[in-house]
């Protein structure tokens, strides 16, 4: 199963919750609302998962192996940062006084 899609919507705020993620697979299948989440020991991907009456919650949609899980969430968390840095070096180009060619 190939991962051949990932959409990622950046939450603002200071929480541990960094963003939502959708996933496609193989261009047939989508798995949507997995979350990047900001822990103690690194940042994580936590499946979509709904609280169950006793208060706990279970997931939607899950790996059932470990590798794949791994696979997945490597994915998502490149994807994650190529974006975050992107838009850091994009802050930095529209300054001014930064464009070639300029005097003071």
């Amino acid at each position: 199963m190939e991962i051949t899609d990932v959409r990622i919507k950046k939450v603002d705020g200071g929480g541990k919750l960094k963003a939502y993620v959708t996933v496609t697979f193989d261009d047939c299948f989508v798995v949507h609302n997995l979350k990047i989440i900001s822990g103690k020991a690194g940042t994580f991907i936590a499946m979509p998962s709904r609280r169950t009456k006793t208060g706990e919650y279970k997931d939607i949609a899950h790996p059932i192996n470990s590798s794949f899980r791994q696979e997945i969430q490597t994915r998502i968390i490149d994807e994650y940062d190529k974006e975050r840095d992107d838009e850091e070096a994009g802050e930095f180009e529209d300054e001014p006084g930064d464009a070639e060619g300029e005097t003071e």
